[in-house]
């Protein structure tokens, strides 16, 4: 792919708001443990209280879950697990927005 190409589509999907789409895409994949692994991570990214501008508060913190989660696999050495996850993320899925109130929305 040309550099053009994908420097774009590298910094899109390091948004907040791609990775929120990304985090609801695999929650029906996860296992209770790595399920909970990115509720803690929420709720970690909740007491913060700094969030980017750019960010939608929802969006911003289903985006730090997402990261927690992949760091957790990551500590564990568990790579086959997030190739299988990064896969399903790549395959090219639509999600939908998710609005102030944490629900899915039309694009």
């Amino acid at each position: 792919m040309p550099v053009k190409k994908l420097h774009p589509a590298s910094v899109e999907r390091v948004r907040a708001n791609y990775q929120a789409r990304a985090a609801m895409l695999i929650e029906p994949l996860l296992d209770e443990e790595e399920a909970a692994v990115m509720k803690r991570g929420r709720n970690a990214s909740c007491s913060t209280g700094s969030i980017p501008k750019s960010s939608d508060p929802v969006e911003y913190h289903k985006a730090t879950s997402l990261e927690c989660l992949f760091g957790y696999l990551h500590l564990l050495g568990r790579y086959d697990r997030i190739r299988e996850l990064f896969d399903c993320l790549w395959e090219g899925t639509e999600v939908k927005k998710i609005d102030n109130a944490g629900k899915h929305k039309s694009d």
